[in-house]
């Protein structure tokens, strides 16, 4: 009888012992297919003013401070997406900048060329020191995050509360986007877990919650749930048949233009384009 067993024995070991060598390879190789960064940096706003921020962690930041045109209303802190750097947001920065927006561009630690290794921690390191300059100043702030910047951003609200906030493509966590995407690969095993959903409903602060409905990378009804967590005030922008990327809910007028009218709520002045 032993004889019959003992391969059986020696499938369900090396089963076992691939399973734990796959577990193992996902646990160490997670963050680079969470963090997409690109080093070049591939357009410079001639108009920026460039200073410097250093973090708790001791690594270094340039920022971007793009001037609003004309007289400033807000300051507006960006926190990217998973991919690319700040030179990939120079456009957006430039559409607020036409809302009388003037906006900080940053990176996180490794990405464009700045030191470091991605994290979560060690991205809302990096939000806290950005912050620093973000409060410098007697104009409103506004956190604006993008897609996996949301997670940061609202992080970074429980602890800095802005006066206004706007997610654009916020998931509701990371597990949650993971799932709507690896359905097989067990989320327990993700070191970084975003909890944006949970978060945002310990802020009081206005909140603007921006989505595509055609959005192919975050679900749009994780950003409604997002946005229905949210304690309010709040307000909710569907723009209808744009995908995750698309210049009109990453870059444009559009976009620009909602963050412009949150701003007015918050703080209760009028743009003359209003």
């Amino acid at each position: 009888m032993w004889y019959r067993i003992r391969p059986v024995i020696r499938i369900l070991a090396v089963v076992a012992g691939v399973s734990v060598c796959l577990v193992a390879a996902l646990w160490l190789a997670q963050r680079r297919l969470i963090y997409l960064p690109e080093r070049d940096l591939t357009a410079t706003p001639s108009e920026a003013m460039v200073t410097t921020v250093e973090t708790s962690d001791g690594i270094t930041h340039r920022v971007w401070v793009v001037p609003a045109t004309g007289r400033a209303m807000a300051r507006v802190v960006v926190f990217n997406g998973n991919a690319g750097n700040m030179s990939h947001r120079v456009a957006l920065a430039r559409s607020l900048a036409a809302e009388r927006m003037e906006v900080l561009l940053f990176d996180y630690r490794g990405y464009g060329d700045t030191d470091g290794t991605p994290s979560e921690e060690g991205l809302l390191i990096d939000a806290e020191a950005v912050a620093t300059l973000a409060f410098d100043a007697t104009l409103p702030v506004v956190y604006l995050g993008e897609s996996l910047g949301a997670g940061v951003a609202t992080a970074l609200a429980r602890r800095t509360l802005p006066d206004a906030l706007v997610l654009r493509s916020p998931f509701t966590s990371l597990a949650d986007v993971a799932s709507a995407h690896y359905p097989l690969v067990p989320t327990v095993l993700l070191r970084d877990r975003y909890p944006v959903e949970e978060t945002v409903r310990t802020l009081e602060a206005p909140l603007l919650v921006v989505l595509g409905t055609a959005d192919s990378i975050v679900p749009p009804e994780q950003s409604r749930r997002v946005y229905e967590a949210a304690p309010g005030p709040k307000t909710l922008v569907e723009m209808e048949g744009l995908d995750h990327n698309d210049p009109g809910l990453s870059s444009g007028p559009d976009l620009a233009r909602e963050v412009r009218v949150i701003v007015e709520q918050a703080t209760g002045e009028r743009s003359p384009s209003g």
